[in-house]
């Protein structure tokens, strides 16, 4: 299948939440939603400290939980253990075959495996996520930021289309590690020849940047995130073959 025919309705940006409704980001109630309203669903992948892919955002622990410190330094079980923040569900971090278990295929999932700390452990996560999916009957796309893991996915025989999420890399606060040497390659995406993505995952901010605009000329689809209304959507009508949203219910055309 086309990369493009994956992208036919709009993406839930971690799940359909909504904090005031005690429905948390990248939860079981979140992917429910989800599921139920129709929509395709994009969610983050973390390793516990036993290697084991859950399914969290941040790096840390202290946002969403009342727990403390790295998300890779619990295990499987004691990150299942922790209640999210605000849940009226008393949602706990799933781990990554729970999560595929849930949606067992009604709708699309855009999975971003989040940028590992070494070598050892993107290949983890990287060989994690596949053997999970292995068995899995239903739409899947996987991407990130970070082209490692793109690379690693290419190297054990990726089925499902790869893509590489993207912007200006012109965000202080976000570029901290890198050179400005990796922020040419990445903003320009200068690591193609070695990933050969599939699909381009662009902050909406950033759709006009030259490469974006050269590989959606060239057929490779472009999602865009995260658009937060609907007026924000029709702006990026003509760069962008699909959106990721949170905040509102757009349409599904």
């Amino acid at each position: 299948m086309c990369a493009k025919a994956y992208f036919d309705r709009p993406i839930a940006h971690r799940g359909l939440h909504d904090h005031a409704r005690g429905i948390i980001e990248n939860s079981a109630s979140a992917f429910e939603a989800a599921c139920k309203a129709g929509y395709a669903i994009e969610c983050d992948v973390q390793l516990s400290r036993d290697g084991i892919p859950m399914i969290f955002h941040d790096d840390d622990l202290d946002r969403l939980t009342a727990a403390k410190g790295p998300v890779g330094a619990l295990t499987m079980a004691e990150l299942a253990a922790l209640r999210l923040t605000g849940s009226s569900s008393n949602d706990c971090p799933q781990s990554f075959r729970e999560f595929i278990d849930q949606v067992n295929g009604r709708v699309l999932l855009q999975i971003e495996l989040k940028q590992q700390a070494n070598q050892a452990a993107t290949d983890v996560l990287a060989q994690t996520v596949l053997d999970a999916l292995r068995t899995y009957r239903g739409p899947v796309t996987i991407e990130s930021f970070d082209p490692r893991l793109l690379v690693a996915l290419r190297r054990r025989k990726a089925a499902m289309p790869l893509g590489i999420v993207t912007y200006g890399y012109n965000v202080p606060e976000w570029d901290t590690q890198l050179t400005v040497a990796q922020r040419l390659v990445l903003r320009h995406l200068l690591h193609w020849p070695l990933t050969r993505f599939d699909f381009v995952s662009c902050r909406s901010n950033d759709l006009d940047l030259p490469a974006v605009r050269l590989f959606r000329s060239a057929g490779v689809p472009v999602t865009t995130w995260t658009i937060s209304s609907a007026t924000q959507a029709m702006a990026t009508v003509g760069k962008a073959d699909q959106i990721v949203f949170e905040g509102f219910e757009p349409a599904i055309v």
